[in-house]
């Protein structure tokens, strides 16, 4: 990767603050319960880059915009931060279908910006639904939710991982290239695919000749949402060449079942270019970053 420099070794999540643990609902209701205030949402972020981290990954979600706008109205504090968006964030559409219905929650994206913004995108939009051109539908989509990100340092717009899989099940190149070149073109960013099979995905992007692609995937010692296994995984990221796909670790404490010295030791291990991780305490931030060791570091 050279263009737009390397990605952050150390990237800051959002989970903890959208009510998300997989191990366990009670923790999660008191999370979500504790950052339904964006004070509090902005007072962890602030423990974070004082602990020294300047990537931030962030979801789509209906909460993400309130969240950039505290970004952006402080460029002398925050101005420096590099951006990960992961689009789309589809319990946000589900919930806006199931309140407004179908055609309520077409309208609301349409308008979300404005009456002007709403007729370019009913001409793009129309165009392709006309022509049945879902590449220029993908493209009308993706921009709708990059707007989010405006005027912030994108570095890399990930896919989740449930479009990103879905997609590997159909195995056509062709939305994966229009999406890394849009990206690319549009953004000025690197194109980034979560997915819980990295081997295979890896394997599809090498076989249609996508390279540059950041791919993100949850790496841990226990194989949690690790698709086939430790040991597939563990192949793949020793012969992998991480300037053609550098990789972003993620899940890397099994959602707490792995102590976080043991997870990270795990890590340090491997052929890892970057690794995502959430946590809403400063000690629990800063004994993560302590333990993540720069790139090569155990080699």
């Amino acid at each position: 990767m050279s263009a737009n420099g390397p990605i952050d070794r150390i990237v800051f999540g959002d989970n903890q603050f959208f009510g998300i643990n997989h191990m366990s609902q009670d923790k999660a209701q008191e999370r979500a319960e504790r950052f339904a205030k964006l004070d509090n949402v902005m007072a962890v972020y602030d423990h974070a880059i004082e602990a020294g981290i300047e990537g931030i990954m962030l979801n789509s979600n209906d909460r993400a915009k309130g969240i950039c706008d505290r970004f952006r109205a402080d460029p002398d504090k925050y101005g420096h931060l590099r951006w990960y968006p992961s689009i789309p964030y589809p319990h946000k559409y589900a919930s806006m279908v199931n309140d407004r219905g179908m055609v309520g929650a077409v309208q609301e994206i349409l308008f979300a910006q404005g009456a002007k913004s709403a007729l370019g995108k009913m001409l793009k939009g129309g165009m392709a639904v006309a022509t049945l051109d879902a590449v220029k539908l993908m493209k009308m989509l993706v921009d709708q939710e990059m707007e989010i990100y405006h005027d912030l340092d994108v570095r890399v717009v990930f896919l989740q991982n449930v479009i990103v899989d879905l997609m590997l099940g159909y195995d056509v190149a062709e939305p994966f290239k229009a999406y890394c070149e849009h990206i690319r073109k549009k953004y000025g960013a690197y194109p980034g695919l979560i997915t819980q099979n990295l081997p295979f995905l890896r394997a599809k992007l090498i076989e249609w000749g996508i390279e540059d692609v950041v791919i993100c995937a949850s790496i841990n010692k226990i194989g949690y949402l690790m698709s086939p296994g430790v040991e597939e995984y563990e192949q793949v990221l020793a012969e992998n060449d991480g300037t053609k796909y550098p990789v972003m670790a993620m899940s890397t404490l099994a959602s707490g079942a792995v102590p976080p010295a043991e997870a990270y030791e795990y890590i340090n291990r491997h052929n890892i270019q970057s690794v995502v991780f959430g946590a809403s305490s400063p000690g629990n931030i800063r004994q993560s970053v302590s333990l993540i060791e720069p790139e090569g570091a155990s080699a």
